[in-house]
């Protein structure tokens, strides 16, 4: 972390964000082994602009993962180009463009990673709603606000794909458990698929879901998408905590994977709380008397949600081959 010589108010407003990432207590990740994994939304990213304190902040919250999602980064990437200096030389970023209407909000969706874990390597792209052959035209019944984005990395001797989301909202919920379930319909279909570039799938993001188990996160796991084990309690360190939004009883991001991952999940993982409330906000941003909702598009409304995920799997490859030869050596 390159932070540089900041102010006075800023460098104690980062002692104090420091103790609340340790109260969360994030494993370090280990070269080759493992890797910390975030989901983060950071509310309205490009379009309200940060002061110089929250891009300080933002970045020592991104610096704790490897590999982050970001949901919510807008066009305007002008505060993303000013996080990337302060993380460092080794730290990346790929990202989707972005789409002009109400549904699309000129959202993009970005992966930031740190080269020294994590390499890029080089699928990226959006996933299209199905379409069906009307005429001379292929069109779709039903669109993503947002479209998912897809990209494959490579961690120690694991690759994997990840996708990224942001669901919409919208009117109800009829329309945004319609999207959920033709993204998992998608994923059940493509992943299948003798050609997909990798079956190791990871699947994060904002998907607006107020709870586990209820009809939407039943919609988005339909076609066998799971939760980790260390995220079905959600926890900040040792706290159980309700949600990963500010009043922290909606868990509306997630991290999901395909049941080929389960294992390789450690039992680390969980949110990270640096908000508390309204009566610690002053300790990050001195004398600013920012309300709940200044706060968040200083920050954000959304906390982080992680895990760390065990990237060592030559045991598993070298077992393979030695079940292979028993196979073939055996005469029946």
């Amino acid at each position: 972390m390159h932070h540089g010589n900041v102010s006075p108010e800023i460098a104690q407003g980062l002692i104090e964000l420091k103790k609340r990432i340790e109260t969360a207590k994030i494993p370090p990740s280990k070269l080759d082994e493992t890797i910390n994994v975030a989901i983060w939304n950071i509310r309205e990213f490009g379009k309200v602009h940060r002061t110089e304190a929250a891009i300080h902040y933002i970045t020592e919250i991104l610096g704790q993962f490897d590999l982050v999602s970001m949901v919510e980064l807008r066009d305007d990437l002008t505060d993303l180009g000013r996080v990337l200096p302060i993380l460092g030389p080794s730290w990346d970023v790929v990202y989707s463009d972005w789409i002009d209407d109400g549904g699309g909000n000129h959202e993009r969706t970005a992966f930031l990673f740190d080269r020294r874990a994590v390499t890029f390597n080089g699928l990226a792209a959006e996933v299209d709603a199905p379409r069906e052959k009307k005429e001379t035209e292929y069109l779709s019944s039903l669109s993503f606000w947002r479209a998912p984005y897809m990209c494959s990395f490579r961690s120690g001797n694991f690759d994997f794909i990840v996708i990224a989301s942001h669901a919409r909202w919208g009117d109800g919920t009829d329309g945004r458990k319609a999207e959920l379930k033709m993204l998992a319909d998608w994923i059940g279909d493509r992943f299948n698929n003798k050609n997909v570039e990798d079956h190791d799938l990871i699947v994060m993001g904002d998907f607006n879901i107020p709870a586990i188990d209820d009809e939407l996160f039943n919609a988005l796991t339909s076609t066998g998408l799971q939760i980790p084990d260390s995220l079905r309690a959600l926890k900040d360190g040792d706290q159980v905590v309700g949600g990963s939004n500010l009043g922290k009883n909606y868990r509306y991001d997630q991290i999901l994977h395909l049941p080929t991952l389960k294992d390789r999940f450690t039992n680390s993982g969980g949110t990270l709380d640096f908000y508390i409330d309204d009566s610690h906000i002053n300790d990050l941003f001195k004398d600013s008397n920012y309300n709940t909702q200044k706060f968040s598009f200083q920050l954000s409304d959304h906390f982080p949600i992680w895990v760390q995920i065990n990237v060592d799997i030559e045991v598993k490859r070298l077992d393979q081959i030695v079940q292979d030869g028993k196979k073939l050596d055996d005469p029946t």
